[in-house]
C-alpha cells in the first residue's frame, strides 16, 4: 500500500504514517524504485492500535514500548496490566491536580462577586515599584 492509502484507511494523515514510522510504530517501509514508500496492509491495524492506546492515556512512548512488547510475543494480559494501571494513576493525578486548580479558582470568582478581586489585586514588591528586567 503507498503512503495515502494507509493515511486514508487508518484515518490519520500522511505526515502522522511518516511520523509513526520515525518513531518506530511502524516499521520501516520498503522503498520503491522511484523513492515512494509501501506499507503492508497490517499498517493500518497498526496505526489503529496506536491511536486506540493514545485514546486510552498512553503517552507516545508508552504506545512504543507496548507494542514493542507485542512485537516480541508473550504478551498477556498479566505481563501487561501494569501500562493501563500506571495511565489510570496518571488520569487520577491529573483529576486531582485539575480539581485543586478549580476550586481555586472558583473561589476567586467567589472573591470577585464578593467585590475582593484577586485579578485586580497586585501585592507590591517590598522594595517600591519592580525594576524593569534588563539583562
Amino acid at each position: 500500500m503507498k503512503i495515502g492509502q494507509v493515511a486514508q484507511a487508518a484515518g490519520v494523515s500522511v505526515d502522522t504514517v511518516r511520523f509513526y514510522e520515525r518513531r518506530g510504530i511502524l516499521p520501516t517501509a520498503e522503498r520503491r524504485p522511484s523513492g515512494y514508500r509501501v506499507f503492508n496492509p497490517t499498517a493500518v491495524d497498526r496505526i489503529q492500535m496506536a491511536k486506540a492506546l493514545q485514546e486510552l492515556g498512553f503517552t507516545l512512548d508508552e504506545v512504543v514500548d507496548a507494542l514493542a512488547a507485542h512485537d516480541q510475543g508473550g504478551a498477556t494480559c498479566d505481563s501487561e496490566r501494569w501500562r493501563l494501571e500506571a495511565v489510570v494513576d496518571r488520569i487520577d493525578a491529573r483529576i486531582a491536580e485539575l480539581t485543586r486548580a478549580r476550586r481555586a479558582a472558583a473561589e476567586s470568582l467567589q472573591d470577585c462577586h464578593a467585590g475582593r478581586c484577586r485579578l485586580t489585586t497586585v501585592t507590591r514588591p517590598p522594595h517600591g515599584p519592580e525594576q524593569p528586567d534588563t539583562t
